[in-house]
């Protein structure tokens, strides 16, 4: 098993995330986990900065984490062209450090470029199928040109390809998108822990790693986080049907009006007791999930890091898959 750390690019800026990234390096993290953002979730939150500058400075300050994006949609606000480019520059920056993370996107993010974001589904997973599709030719080498139901690729070749090609993690929540992770990835990412999202992906061919975020608020108690974390990050207990459609941080606002503390603490490991946290986690192991990302929402981020360091780290690592939910060889 692999830990990671979520850097919050909707909750701090650039300079204070590439300063955690080094912390989380130190601290024993084997990866950070950026979101690649337009807007922030909440207004509140009161960030959002271009994660793959911010990507590029952490690979310039740190030197055995790895980076990961978390994840990025290489169809509508970005060309997968143009995404095809970027990790092959951050793969070669970072020394071969980098694993590209994608997904179908959010509205949220991909409507403020004027082009629209698909209201079906399925015309999502297509687009991204389409954009993998691409990455991969130009991941080939020589000038390509690609026509597709959705996307084009006119005469583009990526001259700077690093010897290994970076690992692709495809965002997915059902048989769709996991069979799109198996077929066209290297790996798995998901922010629920059921275990047939794991299930539907080795049944699908997947044989990668699994990535998965695990809800968390640190502070000295647990009321104090539950309120940090309510503040900041009720929008994570709206599920994903509402988290990819809703266009703008107030309407995030709108609908997480009823969210009460009671449901964070149900959902979010929250205070200072390890064994909560394990608690938490246990179920995303239990699905099959082997690479965890610590996913903060309290407000102090430099007494988590300390925290995971000193009580987490080597119980996290320990914990095992039990029950019946355990796949093995997952």
């Amino acid at each position: 098993m692999k830990v990671g750390y979520k850097l919050a690019a909707e909750a701090f800026g650039p300079a204070e995330l590439v300063r955690q990234a080094v912390l989380a390096e130190k601290a024993g993290f084997d990866f950070v986990e950026i979101s690649d953002h337009y807007h922030p979730w909440l207004d509140n939150q009161g960030h959002s900065p271009f994660a793959w500058t911010v990507l590029g400075s952490i690979a310039a300050r740190t030197s055995r984490i790895e980076l990961a994006t978390g994840v990025t949609c290489p169809t509508v606000r970005y060309h997968p062209a143009i995404i095809a480019q970027a990790a092959a520059t951050l793969a070669l920056l970072s020394e071969g450090r980098f694993v590209l993370g994608v997904g179908s996107g959010e509205r949220l993010n991909e409507h403020v470029v004027g082009r629209g974001f698909p209201d079906v589904v399925r015309t999502r997973h297509e687009m991204l199928r389409e954009a993998l599709e691409i990455i991969r030719l130009l991941w080939s080498g020589g000038y390509r040109s690609y026509e597709g139901k959705h996307l084009r690729l006119e005469d583009a070749r990526v001259f700077d390809l690093p010897e290994e090609l970076p690992l692709i993690a495809v965002a997915a929540s059902g048989q769709v998108s996991t069979r799109i992770a198996a077929e066209l990835g290297d790996g798995l990412f998901a922010t629920e822990d059921k275990p047939e999202i794991v299930q539907h992906y080795r049944d699908a061919g997947g044989t990668g790693p699994c990535y998965a975020e695990v809800p968390m608020a640190w502070a000295p108690d647990a009321h104090t986080a539950a309120k940090a974390a309510l503040e900041t990050s009720r929008w994570a207990l709206t599920g994903w049907k509402v988290m990819s459609e809703l266009p703008n941080p107030v309407n995030f606002d709108a609908a997480t009006t009823t969210v009460r503390e009671e449901d964070v603490l149900e959902k979010f490991a929250c205070g200072a007791d390890p064994a909560r946290y394990l608690e938490v986690a246990q179920p995303f192991v239990d699905a099959g999930f082997d690479m965890l990302v610590m996913q903060n929402a309290g407000p102090d981020p430099d007494g988590f890091i300390d925290f995971y360091q000193s009580e987490l780290d080597g119980r996290i690592r320990q914990l095992k898959p039990n029950g019946p939910q355990a796949r093995t060889g997952s």
